[in-house]
């Protein structure tokens, strides 16, 4: 019994290491007040959104994930659900969650899961979009789910 529980304890020993070698840092864009925990030790690059637009695009060092923090500007101040339906989303979303303050889509494209999500504050929609290997599902939902939660405005 003995020889059994620590088979499996020092089974366990590589996910919890992993789990605790992420190290998160809160990521803040000083113009609207959004923010949200990042793992650094995952996306270890960052560069500015490729449209000027307010926030910042992070990578993995190969390149294969990447993390968009951002703020877009919604003066008429639209729901959730008709922001998301002025963006025109793909066809084919896997997952959606519409709220009177936050919506969630994703789904698969190219063998990469997408994940977006946005919560509305006054004036913008603060939004965070991930995308990953399909492959690598499982290893990127603990993540992700943090990610999520903690987006703030």
């Amino acid at each position: 019994m003995f020889r059994l529980l620590a088979i499996l304890v020092i089974g366990l020993v590589p996910a919890t290491v992993l789990a605790a070698s992420i190290q998160w840092q809160r990521y803040v864009i000083p113009s609207t007040g959004t923010n949200v925990e990042i793992p650094v030790t995952i996306f270890s690059s960052d560069t500015e959104l490729p449209d000027g637009g307010t926030g910042r695009r992070f990578y993995t060092d190969d390149r294969r994930a990447d993390l968009t923090v951002q703020s877009v500007a919604n003066p008429e101040n639209y729901s959730p659900a008709a922001f998301l339906a002025k963006k025109n989303p793909p066809p084919g979303i896997i997952y959606q969650r519409v709220t009177p303050n936050f919506f969630v889509v994703s789904s698969i494209r190219n063998d990469r899961i997408w994940y977006n999500r946005c919560n509305r504050s006054a004036g913008y929609m603060n939004c965070v979009m991930i995308n990953y290997p399909a492959a690598e599902k499982r290893q990127w939902d603990g993540v992700v789910t943090r990610i999520s939660h903690t987006l703030a405005n």
